[in-house]
């Protein structure tokens, strides 16, 4: 099975302020050494930075965010 590569960084559209925050948000956490998930969700609860919902960062809203932004246009 070949596997590609497929970079959603070509968007078609410019980032929301909601995804930048969110970006920069996961930029730190991830600059600051954290790395597994239960560390990166309890990192983004201690910001400002919420799911769509607003409520608190759960692995399951993480994981389903992550994958609804990296969805191909």
């Amino acid at each position: 099975m070949a596997l590609r590569l497929e970079p959603a960084q070509a968007r078609k559209h410019p980032l929301t302020s909601y995804e930048n925050a969110l970006a920069d948000e996961l930029e730190g956490i991830f600059g600051g050494g954290v790395h597994d998930l239960a560390g990166v969700v309890a990192a983004l609860n201690e910001t400002g930075v919420r799911p769509p919902d607003g409520a608190d960062w759960t692995a399951a809203s993480f994981t389903a965010e992550i994958a609804r932004l990296g969805v191909k246009e």
